[in-house]
């Protein structure tokens, strides 16, 4: 019966779609047996992609109330399901692999035993699945760059979606939680640490709230995010999220481990797969030819130029703006990048835009 548990869970975590959906490949069970009972995986089949109280899932499986109840609850402290607050009932629901269980499982940054057999597990996961179901370009991009916002050009229009201090400054509750891809690293090879800010990813709203209850991340004073997010760019990484316009959580990247810039760089043109609708512009009265913009981009999307001033490869661009973080002469501002794709509003209006490929 636990086998047939097991790939039927498969099926279900593969319409439930994301970065790495559920795939009949050996790599699978050893994963999800150490994730999830059987008794947990049939309670994940009958959740949704969207919320419901435990009382229908009780009804769909034919079992107690307060025997679901618990069980959600208890799956909701190890991140093997959502949950959220709605009107003083609880609803719950149940996430895809990539964004969600596995990020879940590493944003304590605790280093347990199971810790790090669990991040071999999903390591081997990911790694097989690529090797499956090699990657292609999607039909539309399925994540976004919110560039540095404070050197964008005075006289560009600017969009409150594409200024991180937005996020902040709009939302409450705000939470932090221990970089997962940087920290899944380390749990492999407490070697491989390429010293960055590890407590580095954001949570909003009802996404941080969940982190928060179920002590997965911590709560943080407005204050906190945003000395988090200088702390982040003086480090060179890179603010990304869904490509949506209506963000739950804001990573901050590195290209060494983080999913989405190991994403993008591996297509040939990374800058039409992820990108901020902005680029670098550099005035040359200022530039120094220093260098230190072509070694701090994250996508070697510049070269040295003839005079001074370096090369951008729009490309590889992803309009992240790190380069100008660094720039000791701040001769580097973001202006708009033509044909700039407008983010979708929402869930509902991403999913639509994947179907619909690029407008």
């Amino acid at each position: 019966m636990s086998t047939e548990i097991y790939q039927e869970f498969c099926d279900i975590m593969k319409k439930r779609g994301g970065m790495y959906p559920g795939a009949d490949i050996p790599e699978f069970y050893p994963l999800v047996k150490e994730l999830f009972t059987p008794e947990e995986a049939a309670v994940s089949i009958a959740l949704d992609l969207g919320f419901s109280p435990a009382s229908d899932v009780a009804t769909k499986m034919g079992k107690g109330a307060k025997e679901v109840e618990d069980m959600l609850e208890a799956m909701a402290y190890k991140g093997l399901c959502i949950s959220a607050d709605l009107g003083g009932t609880i609803y719950y629901g149940g996430p895809p692999f990539v964004p969600g269980i596995f990020e879940f499982q590493f944003m304590r940054g605790t280093k347990t035993e199971k810790d790090k057999k669990l991040a071999k597990l999903i390591h081997a996961y990911k790694a097989a699945y690529r090797v499956a179901y090699p990657p292609k370009p999607p039909s539309f991009p399925q994540a976004r760059v919110i560039t540095i916002d404070k050197a964008v050009k005075a006289d560009n229009m600017v969009y409150p979606y594409n200024q991180v201090a937005h996020y902040i400054e709009t939302n409450d509750p705000l939470a932090v939680c221990t970089c997962f891809c940087r920290h899944e690293a380390k749990l492999i090879d407490e070697k491989d640490d390429c010293k960055v800010p590890d407590e580095s990813c954001m949570m909003f709203g009802t996404a941080a709230q969940f982190v928060i209850d179920r002590k997965i991340g911590r709560k943080i004073t407005k204050e906190e995010a945003l000395k988090i997010l200088k702390d982040t760019e003086d480090a060179g990484l890179v603010h990304a999220g869904i490509n949506k316009q209506k963000l739950d959580f804001l990573c901050n990247c590195c290209r060494c481990h983080c999913m989405i810039l190991k994403t993008a760089l591996a297509y040939p043109k990374p800058g039409e797969e992820l990108a901020s609708g902005f680029q670098p512009v550099w005035d040359a009265e200022f530039c120094s030819g220093c260098e230190t913009c072509v070694d701090r981009c994250p996508m070697t999307a510049l070269t040295s130029g003839e005079e001074n001033v370096p090369v951008l490869n729009l490309d590889r661009c992803i309009g992240c703006g790190v380069c100008l973080t660094g720039c000791p002469m701040e001769a580097i501002s973001l202006e708009m990048r033509p044909g700039t794709i407008v983010p979708p509003v929402d869930d509902a209006a991403s999913r639509e835009a994947m179907r619909a490929g690029r407008v």
